[in-house]
């Protein structure tokens, strides 16, 4: 299988299954001299972790991290960083029934068509526990860019199901099993999550996300633009089928008198782009809004086919989450601060001597 490293400079390989003895990564091309340790890895991984409310899938899994290599002294030495997740709370024996049936709007079809084989338990290598190691890895990558640059990348959800979400207080973010930054809708998504539940079916989500205090000039035209890389990250997550920078859809409606960000000696005016132009970060947050698909494994009994083309009916038991999109929001940060990190290095790389006399008016004002 290729496919399953991320980055050109700072480059993660991540490994593992849902089932298997673990999970981890490979990070190459960190810098060296970053403090580093377990505890500033785990809490990402905490708000990640499974089985922290009745709304996520009731595996119970540690998610303790360990670094194997890389660091020495408290500090990141330049080798690579290897990071491993072990799996302790496997229960192999739900997917005994799907070992020989494909799962509606699962990866099963199209894994076994591609490699003649497939790890039916719990989904293998396709399962979103796979992205217990990007988040690991993209909390060394947040560290590097905030003590460099100060930038800080945070996401929240902003839509469940038919429930839209209205902005609050992001400071509700981490007080809520939703992500969400409405403090007082939270007892209406508790109920809507559990009527949810009680259906045997489950819903979508909508999530926000931003990195504030990027530096301007991360992006390399013309294939490798910021925007079009963070976009191939969120992507990337299991479950996402959508993604928009900036006002993203909404600019078909705008004119062009309205969506150009008017700049000033003392800023920007607005921020429509989304704090990229040209596929060049202008200094402003950065902003995308992505959406995450109805968890594919329910109990409601279906229509499908086993490895011989049989007609079966097929209904998914055992310990789900009846909407994946409420434990993406560290995941999507994480594959923001890839993208990010790898773009600053790679900026670093080819144009540390550039200087121009023209201010850096994100910094002095405006959106």
């Amino acid at each position: 299988m290729a496919g399953n490293t991320f980055g050109q400079i700072f480059t993660v390989t991540t490994f593992g299954e849902s089932h298997g003895v673990g999970l981890g990564c490979i990070i190459d091309g960190c810098p060296p001299h970053l403090p580093l340790c377990e505890a500033d890895i785990q809490a990402d991984l905490d708000r990640r972790k499974p089985g922290t409310s009745r709304h996520v899938t009731q595996r119970r899994e540690a998610d303790q991290v360990e670094i194997l290599s890389g660091v020495f002294e408290g500090k990141t030495t330049g080798t690579p960083i290897a990071l491993l997740i072990r799996n302790t709370d496997q229960r192999s024996k739900d997917y005994g029934n799907i070992a020989q049936q494909f799962r509606p709007g699962h990866a099963d079809y199209t894994y076994w068509h591609k490699y003649g084989t497939r790890d039916y338990r719990g989904g293998g290598r396709s399962s979103a526990r796979e992205t217990a190691a990007r988040v690991a890895a993209g909390a060394v990558a947040k560290k590097w860019l905030r003590e460099q640059f100060g930038t800080e990348i945070v996401c929240w959800v902003t839509q469940v199901g038919e429930k839209e979400i209205t902005f609050e207080n992001e400071d509700f973010i981490s007080q809520n099993p939703f992500f969400a930054a409405n403090q007082s809708q939270i007892a209406e998504l508790e109920n809507y999550m559990d009527s949810v539940r009680k259906s045997l079916d489950s819903v979508g989500a909508k999530l926000h996300i931003e990195a504030r205090n990027v530096p301007v000039g991360l992006g390399e035209p013309v294939f490798d633009r910021l925007d079009a890389d963070i976009a191939h990250a969120l992507m990337s997550i299991n479950a996402v089928k959508a993604v928009e920078i900036g006002d993203g859809f909404d600019v078909v409606a705008q004119r062009g008198s309205v969506h150009g960000d008017e700049l000033t000696p003392t800023g920007f005016k607005s921020n429509h782009a989304g704090g990229i132009l040209g596929g060049i970060s202008t200094g402003q947050t950065i902003t995308a809004n992505f959406a995450i698909k109805p968890t594919s494994s329910i109990a409601t009994p279906r229509e499908s086919i086993d490895i011989y083309g049989n007609s079966v009916e097929i209904a998914t038991h055992g310990r789900h989450d009846p909407c994946v999109g409420l434990r993406a929001a560290p995941i999507a940060e994480a594959m923001l601060a890839l993208v990010l990190i790898d773009h600053a290095l790679r900026n670093r790389a080819q144009n540390a001597d550039v200087r121009v006399n023209t201010p850096d008016i994100a910094r002095l004002g405006g959106e």
